[in-house]
């Protein structure tokens, strides 16, 4: 599978890209190939460090690496979430697209521990608003960027998924799981992103009260 990772030179898209290179292509998009090829080099060079094969790893620019994916994860700022997604609307047209994003408050200039609120009622829907043709899924949101580049140690976390395609779902729930330590959780359709997307706020206060290198959630009590 080819998983494309829009915005992938940032912390969380570069974290996931180390993560999935080791079983999939991965292609790091970015606004310029050059800087989305030097993310690409950056992978190769620690998962080779540390002895880890991996597939194949490129660098493109966002629109060519929304069409190259089967699977396109969108890691970019929520300010330009929208304006680069208009642009890609054929490119990523009745493909899986997962929603990272959150809408924090820093677009506008606040703190990171408070958010905004997209009048569609979450990134995820904002997304599906604008990408009508594709199956968006909406999850990876709780998991620290620090703690995926983090190689050497598996992931504590689960990672909850949302949305309206029962198999998107459970394709991205499967990905999710290829991460050491890893649970994919089905917790619904794409509307209740919004309760979601707001737990990372928190989770952000909690890793600066406590110093934390990256409180995660876990779901108790539920067997997989």
């Amino acid at each position: 599978m080819k998983i494309a990772i829009l915005g992938g030179t940032g912390d969380q898209g570069f974290g996931l890209a180390l993560r999935f290179a080791r079983n999939h292509d991965v292609i790091i998009g970015s606004r310029k190939k050059e800087k989305a090829e030097e993310a690409s080099d950056k992978v190769k060079e620690i998962l080779s460090s540390k002895g880890i094969d991996c597939k194949n790893i490129i660098g493109l620019d966002n629109k060519d690496a929304a069409k190259e994916g089967d699977v396109v994860i969108v890691s970019l700022p929520f300010e330009y979430t929208i304006p680069t997604l208009k642009e890609l609307k054929e490119e990523l047209k009745d493909k899986i697209v997962v929603s990272i994003g959150v809408p924090l408050a820093t677009a506008i200039g606040d703190k990171p521990v408070r958010v905004v609120h997209p009048p569609q009622g979450s990134v995820a829907e904002m997304v599906q608003e604008c990408l009508k043709d594709s199956k968006v899924v909406s999850a990876f949101h709780n998991v620290c960027s620090k703690v995926l580049e983090d190689i050497n140690n598996p992931v504590e976390c689960d990672i909850l998924i949302c949305g309206n395609d029962e198999e998107a779902k459970k394709i991205v729930a499967e990905l999710a799981e290829e991460i050491e330590g890893v649970r994919g959780i089905d917790c619904g359709n794409l509307e209740l992103s919004k309760y979601m997307e707001q737990i990372t706020p928190l989770l952000i206060q909690l890793n600066i009260k406590y110093k934390l290198k990256g409180a995660a959630i876990k779901i108790t009590g539920l067997e997989k």
